[in-house]
């Protein structure tokens, strides 16, 4: 049996890495790499790779703390060449810009066409009832943007499927292998058109995606041979998806890919790829002491797929990219 004498040696001889382990433990800081952008509040993120650099595009949520409601005035970009040091730029784009629209700043996307850049927007009309997409155009990704067409693409009396007047919200646009590009969007009820060759022109008539329990936030890319569609499902939102062969479909229902994103009812996503990797953004409501549905922060984590071409569940982080740096 050790005697008071060894046990006291011994306890002396553990002390010097007893306090080692306490000064780690004390000195050591939680990696927060989201949200990204922590000085503005942020939401409904699209994003584009061009150049071997990432712009990132969002709504800028400026409700005043307290204030349960959407008050977005302009569009914001911010730029990156490793996924986790963002450089913002003035703002390149705000619902004032379009003539024909009085304000909302909501959700949008950039796409690159033959060395112009078309930014699809959601605002609300100023002679038609309700919710509009539009499209400026640039020759940069950071601008400045003008309004491409003088009037909308698509406003709420060209949707009868639903009584509300912001189900003409959300564009997504995507550019097929054979070179037609295709705009997806809706509040309720998913729809999407053709665009003509000069991105601002409607080809055809309106076509409609049934999804289960579409609430709205479409989102399209291809990866491999696949199509996925991505989208707001449910409410408070959680993102679910579909896949399909074809940018037509038919849809297949894959279930969900990201759960309610804390402190948000709403959930908008983008997916890309950069430098081999891929990576899912979104919003939530997480910044200290007023983030929530109306103040919201895009954030970033890596996206996977399976062997048979599924996405796996997404891990939301507060660590977000930089604990991988």
């Amino acid at each position: 049996m050790m005697n008071k004498k060894s046990l006291f040696r011994n306890l002396l001889l553990l002390l010097p890495g007893l306090i080692t382990l306490t000064a780690t433990a004390q000195n050591a800081k939680l990696i927060q790499g989201n949200p990204i952008i922590t000085d503005k509040y942020t939401a409904d993120p699209a994003a584009i790779v061009y150049k071997n650099t990432v712009y990132l595009y969002a709504g800028h949520d400026e409700a005043p703390a307290k204030q349960e409601r959407y008050v977005m005035n302009e569009w914001l970009v911010y730029s990156s060449e490793n996924m986790t040091d963002w450089k913002e730029h003035p703002s390149p784009l705000k619902p004032k810009d379009f003539a024909w629209a009085t304000g909302d700043a909501w959700a949008s996307q950039v796409i690159e066409r033959n060395g112009k850049f078309y930014w699809y927007v959601a605002v609300t009309h100023g002679t038609i009832k309700g919710k509009a997409i539009g499209v400026a155009v640039a020759d940069n990704p950071l601008g400045p943007f003008k309004d491409a067409k003088g009037s909308a693409i698509i406003t709420n009396d060209m949707t009868r499927d639903t009584n509300i007047s912001w189900d003409d919200i959300d564009p997504t646009v995507i550019i097929d292998d054979d070179g037609q590009a295709y705009l997806f969007w809706g509040n309720t009820q998913c729809y999407y058109i053709k665009l003509k060759a000069n991105m601002i022109d409607q080809d055809g008539p309106i076509q409609k995606v049934n999804l289960p329990d579409f609430k709205e936030a479409p989102w399209v890319h291809k990866h491999n041979d696949w199509y996925y569609l991505s989208y707001a499902y449910l409410f408070p939102e959680k993102i679910a998806y579909a896949m399909s062969r074809k940018i037509t479909g038919p849809w297949e229902f894959k279930g969900i890919l990201n759960e309610v994103a804390g402190n948000s009812n709403t959930n908008h996503q983008a997916i890309i790829d950069f430098k081999g990797k891929s990576y899912f953004i979104y919003h939530n409501g997480s910044i200290p002491n007023d983030g929530g549905s109306f103040r919201r922060s895009v954030c970033i984590d890596r996206l996977y797929y399976n062997a048979d071409g599924t996405m796996k569940r997404i891990i939301m982080t507060t660590e977000g990219l930089k604990a991988t740096k």
